[in-house]
């Protein structure tokens, strides 16, 4: 196999080169390391000096220059020597890859082992129509060996290998259900950013930046008094609140910024022969692939923020899935943003190739034994801190005395708020093939998996449950997390919906722990 594109210069019994254009890509990496850490960093040694008059100033400059002849041309160097000793191909059986100088690596995947074909481009490789090309097998091994990475190949050689490597031929399902676009991006759903986890760590990251950048100029100080100049004479109670808000305006506007980078150009589409394809990205345009006949299931994902304005998130529970190492954003599993709640259980339901959403369907409710525990959780964990302080107030000063009873005050109805939120979002079932678990609450999860992705069964249960008459049950698979569970059901039931859910899975277990007459 020869393929086609410059990438296949020189191309002898079906090996290929990488792009040429790669040395250029790393010239230009290395000129961007230049100037966008070394002039920070030797301004930061010199104390700005070199900015001013006198030989500080030329030595600074020196150093910037000779750092910079001396990078780019070595990275560029070392670039070129790796383009010429990598080499590709794509055979019937096996996709091989080799490279190295003096430790040569030849590293090979079974074709029938391709579980992902996944296509990522920076902006500098986006100008010059490169991408990077991330064969995977989906399992989690050290050291990379589960995947296979090309870097850079032309757009056109990159869509070539995804289609060839995952373009395997299927029956079509029948099921009314068409190829093409299941999901696009509606702009409106940007304003679930800002509710977001993320917002308060990203205004956190902000204040840091500030910080560190004014300490590189030698101007933390004066950043630091003009601060305390505007708030002068201010209780420091409203200081907190006044930082505290500016803080998270800051984070909800990154949170706007890191939205738009990751999900605009959003698509999510079904391909001929049973692929789901997500393509995004602003800058940094992503492609990933989830082959159908791997997926087990979806999740239903609503963090809190999000879930009281009403939104969720869709992940895929699939086999041979995992998160890229040196991506941040590469999370393989998520196919729909946070968007309105109906939107996500009909693209839930296209993606199922199922009339109704399985992860809209009632689920039966946990006994009220359940609710007891996690508000005796909530108050145990919300009393220690309002214990502790006391306990100091006691022995150091009454301030702290203070203090405690503020923290009780406030945590103690927060605490049976969770809780209550906690238990009314228990629930399981089952719906046609799949069986549906929900929890939680900083973070609610509704799980559909498909009864034939269940490959065994934990039932856990501890003494205090044993007297209350729960169990936890824990569904084994091996998609997604590998294990769902589902926490504090009623003994009986949970034991039934079990055995139900997947039959002659559950039942030597029964036979030996049920009590008499089940």
């Amino acid at each position: 196999m020869t393929g086609p594109g410059a990438d296949g210069a020189d191309a002898t019994d079906g090996w290929l080169r990488l792009d040429r254009r790669a040395v250029l890509v790393t010239a230009l990496v290395m000129a961007g390391v230049a100037c966008g850490v070394c002039v920070p960093v030797l301004f930061g040694l010199s104390g700005g000096a070199w900015f001013g008059d006198g030989p500080r100033r030329g030595m600074g400059t020196l150093l910037l220059l000779a750092g910079g002849a001396l990078l780019v041309p070595a990275g560029a160097a070392v670039e070129y020597v790796r383009w010429t000793r990598t080499r590709y191909r794509i055979g019937p059986e096996r996709a091989e890859l080799h490279t190295g100088l003096l430790l040569v690596k030849r590293r090979s995947l079974a074709r029938e082992r391709i579980r992902s074909v996944d296509l990522t481009a920076s902006p500098l490789l986006r100008v010059l129509g490169l991408v990077k090309v991330r064969i995977g097998t989906g399992e989690h091994t050290g050291g990379g060996e589960s995947t296979l990475e090309l870097h850079p190949v032309s757009r056109a050689e990159g869509e070539r290998l995804r289609r060839e490597l995952l373009g395997r031929a299927t029956e079509p399902a029948g099921d009314g259900h068409r190829d093409g676009r299941l999901a696009a991006l509606d702009a409106r759903w940007i304003r679930y950013a800002p509710i977001s986890f993320v917002a308060p760590l990203l205004g956190g990251a902000a204040a840091g930046a500030v910080m560190q950048v004014s300490e590189w100029f030698g101007a933390q100080d004066e950043v630091i008094d003009w601060v305390g100049d505007r708030f002068r004479d201010t209780p420091v109670v409203w200081v907190v609140l006044a930082l505290t808000v500016v803080a998270l305006l800051a984070g909800a506007v990154g949170a706007l910024g890191l939205w738009g980078e990751m999900w605009w150009n959003y698509r999510l589409e079904r391909e001929p022969g049973g692929t789901l394809r997500v393509r995004r990205g602003l800058l940094t345009t992503r492609s990933i692939s989830i082959e159908e006949r791997r997926l087990r299931g979806v999740e239903l994902v609503e963090p809190l923020g999000a879930r009281l304005c009403g939104a969720a998130r869709l992940d895929a529970v699939a086999t041979g899935l995992a998160k890229a190492e040196d991506d941040q954003h590469a999370d393989h599993k998520t196919l729909l943003p946070a968007v309105p709640r109906a939107v996500a259980d009909d693209v839930a339901a296209r993606v199922l190739r199922e009339a109704a959403a399985p992860t809209g369907a009632p689920l039966t409710a946990h006994p009220r034994a359940a609710r007891t525990r996690r508000l005796r959780w909530a108050l145990a964990a919300a009393l220690l801190p309002v214990v502790v302080l006391a306990a100091l107030g006691a022995l150091l000063t009454s301030a702290l005395l203070h203090v405690a009873v503020v923290c009780a005050v406030v945590l103690l109805p927060l605490a049976v708020l969770l809780a209550l939120d906690a238990y009314r979002g228990l629930g399981h079932g089952l719906t046609g093939d799949y069986l549906v678990t929900r929890s939680g609450t900083a973070r609610r999860a509704t799980v559909a998996l498909h009864r034939r992705g269940v490959i065994g069964w934990t039932a856990r249960q501890s003494y205090f449950q044993r007297r209350a008459g729960l169990i936890t049950l824990t569904a084994t698979t091996a998609a997604g997390a590998g294990a769902y569970d589902v926490y504090d059901a009623d003994e009986s039931e949970g034991l039934g919906f079990a055995s139900t859910a997947v039959p002659g899975l559950l039942e030597p277990f029964l036979e030996r722990g049920a009590p008499e007459g089940q």
